[in-house]
């Protein structure tokens, strides 16, 4: 909230009359947007994101990445604040290096996701982050887990967050079908993260999808221009 500071003697209807005249944008509290989205399927994950970071109706960045490497195998999906997830995910990223050294190979996802849900548990006043960790591994193959704000971690098959998830719980449980294959779980996440874009004043941008399996990730971006229209 921006506070103002009078000098001695300055009359206070000039002050207030500034106020009338400058846009309730400039004083509001700031908010931020996003969508995330991540789905497993049979032998790996799809992930998804939107590319605006935003403070109220100032957009800061068109094209964030979203979708941030943890390991070869593992990615998680940022929303919330931006410098909390980055730092949060940082955090995990330093942590799992000396995990992997003294382990002598990767971690598994759902190690991943503890480390997560621990950090944004014990900041859980502090900060605003609302994470979902996607990946592969030898044991439990692609795997989804949700961890929103507060701390809470469950896997899913699904899961989405974000401002503009709010748009997609018709949309995914009408859509959504077990047992889908990689092609068709890329273009279910692409279509669902460009209907919360439509919608979502926080959401926008272009979108960013890519799939992880036992080879790595496959990366894509769909620039805004070449988005389908809605009907």
């Amino acid at each position: 909230m921006a506070t103002m500071t009078m000098r001695p003697g300055a009359p206070t209807e000039n002050i207030a009359s500034s106020n009338e005249l400058s846009p309730d944008w400039l004083y509001a509290e700031m908010m931020t947007g996003t969508t995330i989205m991540a789905v497993e399927y049979d032998g790996g994950v799809v992930i998804g994101a939107d590319t605006r970071t935003s403070m109220g109706s100032y957009v800061v960045n068109r094209v964030t990445d979203k979708l941030t490497k943890v390991t070869d195998h593992v990615y998680c999906c940022r929303s919330g604040s931006a410098a909390d997830t980055q730092m949060i995910a940082d955090d995990v990223i330093s942590e799992l290096d000396m995990y992997s050294i003294e382990l002598g190979k990767p971690p598994l996802v759902k190690v991943v996701a503890k480390l997560f849900q621990n950090f944004c548990y014990e900041k859980r006043d502090e900060v605003s982050a609302g994470i979902i960790v996607a990946g592969w591994d030898e044991r439990d193959g692609g795997q989804v887990y949700s961890i929103p704000l507060g701390g809470m971690c469950v896997r899913q098959p699904i899961g989405f967050g974000g401002s503009g998830s709010t748009y997609l719980y018709g949309h995914c449980d009408n859509t959504y079908k077990k047992g889908m294959s990689k092609e068709e779980c890329i273009k279910f996440v692409a279509n669902a993260v460009r209907l919360a874009i439509n919608r979502d004043g926080g959401s926008g941008g272009c979108v960013r999808v890519a799939s992880i399996d036992k080879d790595g990730i496959n990366r894509q971006v769909i620039l805004n221009n070449e988005l389908p229209p809605l009907a």
